[in-house]
This record gives structure tokens, sequence and C-alpha cells, in this order.
């Protein structure tokens, strides 16, 4: 089943930054639910991706390459493929990119077109699904990269030195190291106690988290419209799965007593 979809999300960093981060791709994998990166050789990505829906659990692997990176316009095009590691199913996308600033100063709008091809048993969920478990996932993902975003700028901040602070004169240096000397003592009690009253400080302030997930969980992701949808497939799954159970277990009574 082929499907054409469109999506966007803001980064809220200038495109500039943003392109950067965006062709992280092993830094940015884990912002997508169910995604993992196992090896990156240039342009070409290895990875696989886990799919779960009720007692439905999927597991694709597959290649990514990008084939267009154009740092000027901020474009960039991606072909992936990959496969069921135990099912017949496929996938394969062509995906085009673009950056541009987005109406708030300082943020960007990535704008992405998908033409998806599947089979299988994701191609049973149907074209009315799709986009909306795409677009969902999408979202999810922007969460979680503006999230990454603002946990590394904070911590950039926090580790950079002061600057502009004014160079002492030798004459001041002169002026002040007795007073520095007698203050020793003192200023190294001061000094230990700020450093940890700030270490118990930092250690006390909420850190942003990335909603990891093992497998992409439909159901949670969209909900009620989900599972709704996917109760026939659910129920066709697990009933073909029972077939299979009884039928082996007929034959192996079957060979018992011909034994």
């Amino acid at each position: 089943m082929a499907i054409e979809l469109d999506n966007s999300f803001t980064v809220p960093v200038p495109p500039e930054q943003a392109w950067d981060v965006l062709l992280d791709v092993e830094r940015i994998a884990p912002c997508m639910p169910g995604a993992s990166v196992t090896s990156v050789d240039g342009d070409e990505i290895t990875g696989q991706v886990k799919v779960k829906l009720g007692p439905l659990s999927l597991s694709y692997k597959g290649t990514a390459k990008f084939t267009e990176k154009d740092a000027a316009s901020h474009t960039l095009a991606i072909e992936a493929t990959g496969k069921e590691t135990r099912g017949a199913g496929t996938a394969s996308a062509t995906v085009h990119a673009s950056l541009k600033p987005a109406d708030t100063e300082g943020q960007t709008t990535v704008s992405i077109h998908t033409s998806l091809n599947v089979t299988g048993r994701p191609a049973q969920f149907g074209r009315s699904l799709l986009p909306e478990v795409s677009g969902k996932l999408i979202d999810q993902f922007a969460a979680n990269l503006a999230a990454m975003i603002g946990s590394s700028n904070s911590g950039s901040a926090e580790a950079a030195p002061a600057a502009d602070a004014p160079a002492a004169t030798a004459g001041d240096a002169a002026s002040s190291a007795g007073d520095a000397a007698s203050a020793a003592t003192d200023g190294a009690t001061t000094t230990a106690t700020t450093t940890a009253t700030s270490a118990a400080t930092a250690a006390a302030q909420p850190v942003a988290q990335l909603q990891q997930e093992d497998s992409l969980n439909l159901i949670k992701l969209v909900g009620g419209p989900v599972l709704k949808r996917a109760i026939p497939i659910v129920a066709g799954v697990a009933a073909a799965g029972l077939i299979a159970i009884f039928r082996n277990r007929i034959r192996s009574l079957f060979s018992r007593s011909k034994s």
C-alpha cells in the first residue's frame, strides 16, 4: 500500500543550529519512540524500529541513506527500506525535508513529505489510520527533540565560564595580597560550603527527560481511534495464532498415537 504523508514540526533553535542537530542521527534517534541506530557509515544508517499494538508486536530492521543534503537551502532527502524480522512485511520510504525560519524568532519550522509504501500486517491499518499515527509520532518526536535541545543548551550555559570580568592590575594584586592571605582559612571554608550547596541545588533541579520507549506503542500514542480500528486486525492475528497452536497440538497428538 502506497501513501503520501505531509507533516511539520518546530525546533526551538534557528535553522543553522537545527540543521546540525537533525543531521546528527545517532543523537536524535532516541527522540523517536521505538527507534534505535545500530551503525552509521557516512551517509548510510542502519537501525531498527519496534512497534507494539496490544498483543501484536512488529520489529523492522533496515537501512536509510541521505540522498540529498543542501546546507545552503536547508533541504535534505532520505531513502529508507526495512523488513520485518519475523514476517514477510516490508516498508520503504522517501523523505524530503526542508527547514525554514518559524514565525517565532529563533525557531525553525521543519516540513516533511513522505512517500511511504508498506506491505504485510501494517498495511491492514488502512490509509485513514496511517496519517493519524504519523502525525502523533511526529508530535512526540518534536517534543522529545525540544527537551533534548533544551537540556543541552541549559548544560552548556551552566558550564560556560564567566565572561567580560575585569582583569586585576599588578597594583591591585599587590595591595590585596595581605588581605587574601589573612582570609585564606575563611575563604576555603566558605568555598567548600558554597560548592556543596550548589551541588545539592543542581541535584534537586528537574532535568528534561526524553520519553524513550523500547517499542512504539500505538495504543498509547493515539489511544481510542487506533484501538477501535485495530480490534479486527488484532483479533484476526490472535485467531490465526490460536489456530496455529491448535493445529500443531493436533499434529503432536496424532504423531504420538501413531507411534
